[in-house]
């Protein structure tokens, strides 16, 4: 697989669920520098499995919508936006974060991650609208 339909196969996976996605996923080397409104973190592969499992008790699923989509090598940067449903209101869809990341593959896995992310704002009308356009 090219390193576009990893990280493709990686946002269609049932994130919200399934007790796989790291080890399908993620080098056992892999790093994941993340900034978001809380501030930086550097997950290591055990931390992101930490992370998954607190995501999969707080969500019911996850839907990502991508503007950008671009290859190169066995980079891939994306620019996208994060909608999950929550376990306690699954009937109700809610925008979490826009975020822009770019993966690094390496052996057919994520090896490396400079992502960044921030809280969407549903009343902003421009915000919303510039991470409704498509560039794919």
């Amino acid at each position: 697989m090219s390193a576009i339909d990893i990280v493709k196969a990686f946002y269609d996976a049932d994130l919200a669920n399934d007790t796989s996605v790291v080890s399908e996923f993620f080098h056992k080397d892999c790093e994941l520098h993340w900034t978001s409104s809380q501030g930086f973190m550097l997950l290591n592969y055990n931390e992101i499995e930490v992370f998954f499992e607190g995501t999969r008790k707080s969500y019911d699923s996850l839907r990502f919508e991508f503007t950008h989509l671009i290859e190169a090598g066995n980079t891939v940067t994306t620019r996208h936006t994060l909608f999950a449903n929550t376990i306690e209101n699954p009937d109700v869809e809610v925008v979490l974060a826009h975020f822009s990341a770019i993966w690094e593959v390496k052996d057919g896995k994520l090896y490396r991650c400079f992502e960044i992310s921030n809280q969407a704002d549903e009343n902003d009308s421009a915000s919303l609208k510039s991470y409704s356009e498509r560039k794919i």
